[in-house]
């Protein structure tokens, strides 16, 4: 248990900005769940807009550090790579 006022105020932090980061995460893979569902659905001109706004909510994430950035780079060349093939 934390006994110092900066021990508790840290917990304070820690525990709000665990909260943030978390929404932050969920809106990222809401963005790829709709490339995804584009893409399942053969729907092109969706599923090219829906990866013009996945980049930069990507980019947010690893800029906010809650995604590390070879793994965004990884999830947007894959969701690339599978947009240009349904063309």
């Amino acid at each position: 248990m934390a006994n110092t006022p900066q021990a508790k105020k840290r917990i304070r932090r820690n525990n709000r900005r665990a909260e943030i980061n978390g929404i932050r995460v969920s809106r990222i893979r809401t963005f790829v769940k709709q490339v995804e569902s584009a893409l399942a659905a053969g729907d092109k001109d969706k599923a090219q807009e829906a990866i013009r706004r996945v980049q930069p909510e990507l980019a947010r994430g690893v800029a906010k550090g809650v995604v590390h950035k070879n793994t965004a780079a990884r999830k947007f060349s894959r969701l690339t790579k599978r947009v240009a093939a349904l063309a």
